[in-house]
């Protein structure tokens, strides 16, 4: 089993690995299973978290338009003077701009929502190919169930679960496993971008909505009828006691369709998309 080893280098003005969250990315059939997904697209590369460069050197090796973002300065540093014709920025992710055509990263895991949260947002990237926490990728993926995160992006993005990746893959050990998440930008979004905020507060309600199934939690949520509420999910192909878990992104965007505008006035307890979608 191949290996790339962390080198030891003086504490970040930012916090050692702890409060940075690295586990670096050591497992070579790892790296190189990411850099054949990036080698799948087209267009310049932005790296977020490069860390000791381990990825960052395999998808170099692909002669692209590579940005890499590395918060430690000391590794920014060294990895600006062996990388040559690779842009190496000290820089946050949380708060630089994610201006690529296609997003890669070992993300931190504690950092995975607010990261995923600043991408959903973004308007420049068509791939992001991200390694997170397992349970992230599968519920990003929507194994299992959407989760309220998931169904309020599906309209714009598909998310696909690649491979679990083993705690031993990475150093310092985590205590949990990674998975590598794709995510790819729409060609043809099933709801116009202006609708966004607006549907991702139908999901909301929904999601939140009591009820022992969809056209119970329906009926509540908007000033639908029985029978429009009916004919709504028998159009989108739902069965009535389905749950809102259950809905793929074609099942969400004809409910908006035929009831997004039949919303009741939020209650009083909803919050701002932006806060809600970074929770489920």
């Amino acid at each position: 089993m191949g290996e790339t080893r962390a080198r030891k280098l003086p504490r970040s003005s930012q916090g050692g690995r702890h409060e940075l969250g690295q586990n670096f990315l050591t497992h070579a059939p790892t790296i190189a299973f990411i850099t054949e997904l990036v080698h799948r697209t087209d267009g310049p590369v932005l790296e977020i978290g490069a860390g000791d460069g381990a990825l960052t050197r395999a998808v170099a090796g692909l002669r692209r338009d590579l940005t890499a973002l590395e918060i430690d300065e000391h590794r920014a540093q060294r990895l600006t003077r062996e990388l040559h014709g690779v842009r190496v920025l000290r820089a946050d992710a949380l708060r630089h701009p994610l201006e690529a055509e296609v997003v890669v990263g070992n993300i931190p895991f504690h950092l995975t929502t607010p990261i995923l949260r600043r991408l959903l947002n973004a308007a420049a990237w068509k791939h992001a190919i991200l390694l997170t926490q397992w349970e992230v990728a599968r519920k990003r993926a929507g194994v299992g169930g959407s989760t309220m995160m998931t169904a309020q992006a599906v309209p714009w993005f598909e998310f696909e679960l690649h491979q679990r990746v083993p705690a031993s893959a990475f150093s310092p050990r985590p205590s949990v496993d990674g998975g590598i998440l794709a995510i790819r930008r729409r060609e043809r979004p099933l709801v116009p971008w202006r609708d966004r905020r607006r549907y991702e507060s139908f999901v909301y309600s929904v999601f939140t909505g009591r009820g022992r199934g969809l056209r119970q939690i329906l009926q509540r949520e908007t000033s639908a009828s029985p029978a429009q509420v009916q004919r709504a999910l028998r159009l989108a192909g739902v069965h009535p006691e389905r749950l809102p878990r259950d809905l793929d992104a074609t099942a969400w965007a004809s409910l908006w369709s035929m009831l997004g505008g039949r919303r009741h006035p939020p209650r009083q307890d909803q919050r701002s998309p932006s806060s809600r979608a970074i929770e489920r």
